[in-house]
């Protein structure tokens, strides 16, 4: 992996974006070369059915043609890359694209962990922001930012490929709308969904930390109302911020889940069966990395990881019981929406999910107590008729938020 230097605000301009799609099509060129590198040095060495691995690379004539490939695109991206910098104070992005927003978001879901770890302008930083614009977590900045703060805080954290743009949906913001109703301050994390959550989860407490210190006013209380996985990076930075005693978790504490994948998402189970599958011969073997370009994020969602050990103890094994439980602390008030696409009226163990999460495991439920996180009945809730990106703009979906916001702790 070729790995990059990115200016602080190379994400802000269009040279940034143009980079980053320049060093995104040297790592593909460079990587299908390895890949064809890696067949063919399978067909050269055939190994036995038990016999050792193959090699992943060739010798002599065909390893220097190899190397030459991948040679000659790093030195052409290395010069795409030097002009595009000089034309950046050119080509700097005026406001904020929505459609920029929304393509980078999703190719930092799929991809993020790679844009990160090369240096890729395209990755997102961490960031809260208000109306896409990343705000300056100092006191002064924020006064001048939210001049009528409220010590109510609500945090709304974004799903898997999305951003903070996209909480408005058909002309509603969930956020906006519980500011009108309830008087709480909304504002939005963004951040790199392609990481991995636990990652993203110690980041984010740390985040927290600085916006809670220079919020304008005392912060009174603060909610989280958290999209699919976004869920999962609210609980990793529940884990790290009451781990290390952080002062934010003194507060009185709210969370709203949205469809999140408490304890996995199929989708991704599949796409690592198919991993498996395409790893059993040694001339397919070399084909599992086209697989893997799921994100650190996405494989996350395989089991729905939160700490660090969940994923690390389960590299290389499909069992979901090398994760360990991680439980809601004590102090932190709880509530789980989950949806189905089917219409009211059928048992709701029976029915399938919102297309995308479980409704078993959008509600924290478990057959193992210790992994069931033991949201009280009248904190859960099942939506009808409702797809996983609709609860962004279902009107049920809100009243229900806003009605248990509305009780008193």
């Amino acid at each position: 992996m070729t790995r990059y230097s990115s200016a602080p605000d190379a994400t802000s301009t269009r040279a940034g974006d143009l980079r980053g799609v320049s060093r995104l099509a040297i790592d593909g060129v460079t990587g299908m070369a390895e890949l064809v590198e890696a067949v063919h040095a399978a067909v050269l060495h055939p190994p036995a059915l038990f016999g050792r691995r193959a090699p992943v690379t060739t010798r002599g004539i065909p390893h220097l043609v190899y190397r030459s490939v991948r040679g000659v695109a790093r030195m052409v991206g290395g010069g795409i890359d030097l002009s595009l910098s000089a034309l950046a104070p050119v080509l700097r992005e005026l406001g904020v694209s929505p459609r920029r927003e929304a393509v980078i978001a999703a190719l930092n879901g799929v991809l993020g962990d790679h844009l990160e770890a090369s240096g890729n302008p395209l990755a997102i930083r961490m960031s809260f922001r208000r109306d896409g614009v990343p705000l300056v977590l100092m006191r002064r900045e924020l006064h001048a930012r939210f001049p009528q703060a409220s010590g109510r805080l609500l945090v709304l954290v974004h799903g898997l490929c999305m951003n903070d743009l996209q909480w408005r949906q058909d002309g509603h913001d969930h956020g906006e709308a519980l500011a009108r109703e309830l008087g709480c301050t909304p504002v939005h994390l963004h951040y790199n969904s392609g990481r991995h959550v636990s990652d993203n989860g110690r980041e984010f407490a740390s985040l927290l930390s600085r916006l809670v210190k220079a919020w304008p006013v005392p912060v009174e209380e603060i909610t989280l109302l958290c999209h699919s996985m976004g869920g999962l990076v609210a609980r990793s930075a529940f884990d790290a911020g009451f781990r290390r005693h952080m002062a934010w978790t003194q507060l009185p504490l709210r969370i709203v889940f949205l469809g999140t994948p408490h304890h996995g998402a199929p989708l991704e189970r599949a796409g690592s069966w198919a991993d498996l599958l395409i790893g059993i011969t040694p001339y397919s073997a070399p084909f599992v990395r086209l697989g893997r370009m799921r994100s650190a994020g996405i494989q996350d969602l395989r089991h729905g990881n939160v700490r660090d050990t969940d994923w690390q103890q389960a590299q290389g094994d499909a069992r979901a019981d090398m994760r360990r439980p991680s439980p809601l602390p004590a102090s932190v008030r709880a509530y789980a929406i989950a949806a189905t696409t089917q219409e009211e009226g059928d048992d709701v163990h029976a029915t399938r999910g919102d297309g995308l999460v479980p409704i078993a495991s959008a509600l924290g439920e478990h057959p193992d107590p210790a992994f069931d996180l033991r949201i009280p009945s009248t904190r859960r809730w099942v939506g009808y008729g409702i797809h996983h990106l609709q609860m962004l703009r279902s009107e049920v979906v809100y009243r229900r938020i806003a009605d248990w916001l509305r009780e008193p702790e």
